[in-house]
C-alpha cells in the first residue's frame, strides 16, 4: 500500500542537458554524451520500471543528439560539396 516514490533517472537528466549542450555550447561533445547517456538511460529505466522513470528525458536527450549530428554530417557534406564545386570550377577555366 505504501509504495516508495520513484526516482527519475540521473542518467535521464544528463542525456537532455547534454543535449540542449549540444546545440548550444559543445555541439559534438555535448551530443555524444546525449547519445551515450541516453540509451543508459532507457535500459536502467527498463531493468528498474518500479523503481525509476524519466524515459521522456532520456528520449529528449537522444533525439537532440542525434538531430545535432545529423546536421552536423549533412553541413559538412553540403559545404564539401559547394567548395569542391568551387574549385573544379576554378581548375576548368
Amino acid at each position: 500500500m505504501n509504495t516508495p516514490p520513484r526516482q527519475t533517472s540521473a542518467l535521464a537528466i544528463t542525456s537532455l542537458v547534454s543535449g540542449i549542450l549540444g546545440w548550444t555550447l559543445v555541439p559534438w561533445i555535448g551530443s555524444i554524451v546525449a547519445i551515450v547517456t541516453g540509451h543508459l538511460a532507457r535500459g536502467e529505466i527498463r531493468r528498474e520500471p518500479e523503481r525509476v522513470d524519466g524515459d521522456g528525458l532520456a528520449i529528449a536527450g537522444l533525439v537532440l543528439g542525434y538531430a545535432m549530428l545529423a546536421f552536423s554530417v549533412v553541413g559538412i557534406f553540403v559545404l564539401l560539396v559547394f567548395f569542391g564545386g568551387l574549385v573544379w570550377l576554378g581548375f576548368n577555366t
